[in-house]
């Protein structure tokens, strides 16, 4: 029985007591596993916050903000403003605006990696637009907000660099200059020192404000440094790294392509089998009716094995029949060979209910979109001649844009429900590829059902 967490384990004294260099490992190791203090958490305490790594990797940060927002500032400046120039003038632009794309975004791997080891923070790196076709990739670029919001990070760095180092050198050096104060004053030229809050003439006056800085040290000094730091930070989050709903789109993309890439294998592996069942057991098929046809033939009429032979000849036709049925559902040969147009001709033949067919493509659709058009068809046909009661029905389909619509009407009782296992069945399938389906069945008809599926 496995004990539970709170339950106390009794002590048992093996007889055997460790030794002390094992002790001391021991102790060593559990020293080991103390988590280390964090450079993104501001002690509560003003003395530990003055000294605390936090503080100190924050300066650190703020001060090398102006020495490496001048390096960024001029590369990314130069780079836009010659590929911005000779964009006008050539397409030599062209290449150097993608150059001045990847050097800003070399620059701000540079900059998440200062933000992990100064501040703390692991900032995302947000994807580019995917490669493609060199100028439909440099499009992409110039349109992606991502690559803008770097080069904006990068622009920006600049003066803002000016800003923190001024802040941060000001904020560590006034208070120390405060604090040493009373040991240089009376070396001043004029012997007195002249601050802004007054002259310090004598040592009482200078102790006084080595006190005010010693005060402006502990209680000013870390919270600037906090206050800078998570302005900063505001501003790398919000530019270098990427959004929540960035991410989204991009998993929503994946997601939407990973699907595609299962329903076109799914389409394919019984395309396969379609070929396999027709080429392979549908011929063998064929050939043992036609070898009992023959044996038939050979028989009198008052033989024994005739009934027999007969028999498996009526068997084997039925089968062919029915292998016929199963390929034509998994995926019929005249929808590859000849396209929608003539598979729903054919499926319009077979119908029980006369069926108009009108098909306006301007071009085919994918393999999969094509399949899923003539399913669709072939279950609605099949509930028409089931449930309706209709003497005629018509079906259209039509290429608007980038969408495929398929119409299926009849002139039955209607009442349709859309809750139904056929019209379900037919929604769950066609949702699998982003396909819409509409129904409007008024009791005496007539029945409208409008599928809309994506030819892309």
């Amino acid at each position: 029985m496995a004990r539970r967490p709170s339950e106390s384990v009794p002590f048992v004294s093996t007889g055997i007591r460790p030794s002390e260099e094992e002790v001391t490992v021991s102790q060593s190791a559990m020293r080991s596993r103390r988590p280390l203090p964090r450079p993104d958490a501001l002690p509560g305490n003003p003395l530990r916050a003055l000294v605390s790594p936090y503080t100190v990797l924050a300066t650190v940060h703020l001060l090398s903000d102006l020495f490496v927002g001048a390096v960024s500032f001029t590369i990314v400046f130069i780079l836009l403003t010659l590929s911005g120039s000779l964009l006008l003038l050539a397409l030599v632009g062209v290449p150097l605006w993608v150059l001045t794309v990847h050097a800003t975004r070399l620059l701000s791997a540079f900059e998440r990696a200062r933000f992990r080891l100064t501040l703390g923070m692991d900032l995302p790196a947000p994807e580019l637009p995917p490669r493609g076709p060199f100028l439909r990739y440099a499009k992409s670029l110039a349109t992606s907000a991502v690559v803008w919001r770097q080069i904006a990070y990068h622009l920006l760095l600049l003066p803002w660099g000016v800003l923190t180092f001024t802040l941060t050198l000001a904020v560590w050096t006034v208070p120390l200059t405060l604090i040493f104060l009373p040991l240089y004053f009376s070396r001043l030229p004029p012997g007195t020192a002249d601050l802004w809050i007054g002259t310090v003439g004598d040592l009482q006056t200078a102790v006084a404000v080595m006190g005010l800085g010693v005060l402006l040290l502990v209680f000013v000094t870390p919270y600037v440094i906090h206050g800078l730091r998570n302005i900063c930070a505001g501003l790398g989050r919000s530019l270098l790294a990427s959004y929540g709903s960035e991410e989204l789109a991009d998993r929503v993309d994946a997601l939407t392509a990973s699907r595609q890439r299962a329903v076109d294998s799914a389409q394919a592996e019984r395309s396969r089998i379609e070929r396999d069942l027709h080429d392979g057991a549908q011929q063998r098929l064929v050939s043992l009716a036609m070898t009992l046809g023959r044996a038939k033939s050979r028989l009198s009429p008052d033989d024994a094995a005739r009934p027999l032979i007969d028999e498996a000849h009526q068997e084997a036709k039925m089968a062919i029949a029915e292998l016929r049925d199963l390929t034509r559902g998994l995926q019929p040969p005249v929808l590859s060979d000849r396209g929608l147009d003539a598979a729903l001709s054919a499926l319009a033949a077979r119908s029980s209910v006369p069926v108009d067919i009108d098909v306006d493509l301007s071009h085919r659709p994918s393999p999969t979109m094509e399949a899923m058009a003539y399913f669709v068809v072939a279950e609605a046909l099949t509930n028409v001649a089931k449930h309706s009661g209709a003497r005629r029905a018509s079906v259209s389909a039509r290429r608007v844009a980038d969408m495929l619509h398929v119409v299926i009407r009849d002139d039955g009782m209607g009442g349709a429900d859309p809750a139904g296992s056929g019209i379900c069945g037919i929604a769950d399938r066609i949702a699998g590829v982003d396909g819409t389906l509409s129904l409007d069945s008024p009791i005496g008809g007539p029945t409208v059902m409008t599928v809309v599926l994506p030819c892309e």
